[in-house]
């Protein structure tokens, strides 16, 4: 058996995520790659749009607990109201009139807007959380992409040695009269063959890792490490961040239509005034110190406008949780299938690396004892090669649909352990 066949076959028994395979050029002005999942997913959350958002809500709603504390609805306001004659008669009239007022809370409103603030912080926590999953089931999908990528251009370089170094030996013993043209024109269109498979493969590969790259705002490592398989059962579990950030949702509605009911009218409004005048210059000023308190009246079809609107977006939590339990569990028993198939599929690749790597040792024999002809190792190598690929492709798969059970779960990256 040759050197190169040993490599073939020891390739086969290797899984490509520990292979140091093809990374093509560098790209500039990227940041240092991660170099496993959860560092991917730390450097993609800190350059996505959508997370700096939910933050920013996060901070509003922080705010909301603060105001929703305070012992007035809203600030107080201050007025200041003067009166003279000084245009027309300028006989002394003068008066003078400050105002200090503040909204009253309704019975029962504080309470209902400080548990709404405190609810629109927690789902603006579980959403963001939420938001982390699904960066991580994208950066997973890339993560394997890249992979797969890879392993194909790696292979197609394998391919592209063994054709040349065919070539090389067919054109030997053409030259010295051992083979007929057609067995070296063979070998050279083998070898061009093998020339268009690398191109295109490598411009697969460079596309995956921009894909990565668009993500991470690094270039993937040169070794992609596989997560390992959960432990955690077949049903979704509460802690799943989809299922957190739905059930804060359905919190949040409910408390909105609390402090709505509570809320059926303008705060009430009390005011401390005080007053000085005089009616000209000859007399004294007056001074007086009243209490105003102002009662909105309530507005019965908008009471009830603003009241169906929440109602209705509470209806629609309340569906959306029901529905999600249902969606959580039936993409679980999926991503478990589709785990235990890629597990079935990798056995049989296995088995058939074998075999067809066997048959290439016995034609490549064959052929250099001149039994067989180029056509038959040509077919022996292409069987091979397709093997191996489908061994170290079916090994990425398996690798991918464990992180697609892991992501069906709920589950983060976990720092891999040096």
């Amino acid at each position: 058996m040759s050197t190169l066949q040993l490599q073939l076959r020891a390739l086969a028994c290797v899984p490509a995520y520990l292979l140091t395979l093809w990374s093509g050029p560098a790209q500039a002005a990227l940041d240092p790659p991660a170099t496993d999942l959860a560092g991917a997913l730390q450097a993609a959350t800190a350059r996505d749009p959508e997370t700096a958002q939910l933050r920013l809500r996060q901070a509003a709603a922080e705010a909301g607990v603060q105001v929703a504390q305070g012992l007035t609805p809203a600030p107080a306001a201050v007025s200041l109201h003067h009166l003279s004659d000084r245009l027309n008669q300028n006989l002394g009239r003068r008066e003078w009139e400050v105002e200090l007022g503040a909204p009253l809370w309704l019975p029962g409103q504080r309470q209902a807007s400080l548990d709404t603030a405190r609810h629109a912080l927690a789902e603006s926590q579980a959403r963001l959380n939420w938001r982390r999953l699904q960066l991580s089931g994208e950066l997973r999908e890339a993560w394997w992409l890249v992979a797969q990528a890879r392993a194909a251009n790696t292979l197609a370089q394998q391919r592209l040695q063994t054709a040349q170094a065919l070539q090389a030996e067919v054109l030997r013993r053409y030259q010295h009269g051992d083979l007929a043209r057609v067995d070296a024109n063979l070998a050279r269109t083998e070898a061009l063959s093998a020339q268009a498979e690398l191109m295109e493969a490598g411009q697969k590969a460079r596309q995956s890792e921009q894909a990565y790259a668009n993500l991470t705002g690094a270039e993937p490592p040169a070794k992609l490490p596989p997560e390992t398989i959960p432990a955690t059962g077949t049903s979704a579990d509460l802690d799943h961040p989809q299922w957190q950030a739905l059930q804060a949702t359905t919190a949040l509605a409910s408390d909105k239509l609390a402090l709505q009911d509570a809320s059926d009218r303008a705060p009430p409004e009390l005011a401390v005034r005080w007053t000085q005048q005089r009616s000209d210059a000859l007399n004294p000023y007056d001074q007086a110190i009243g209490v105003k308190l102002t009662l909105p009246l309530s507005s019965g079809p908008r009471v009830r406008q603003d009241s169906a609107l929440a109602r209705a977006e509470l209806t629609q939590a309340e569906m959306a949780l029901a529905r999600a339990r249902e969606h959580i569990d039936r993409g679980i028993a999926q991503a478990r299938s589709e785990l235990d198939m890629a597990a079935q599929q990798l056995t049989l690749a296995q088995e058939r690396s074998q075999l067809t790597a066997d048959n290439l040792q016995l034609a490549q024999k064959a052929f250099s004892l001149g039994e067989q002809d180029l056509n038959a190792l040509l077919r022996a190598r292409l069987a091979d090669h397709e093997a191996q690929s489908a061994l170290i492709q079916q090994t990425l798969a398996r690798d991918a649909a464990i992180s697609r059970l892991r992501q069906a779960l709920g589950l983060l990256p976990e720092e891999t352990q040096p």
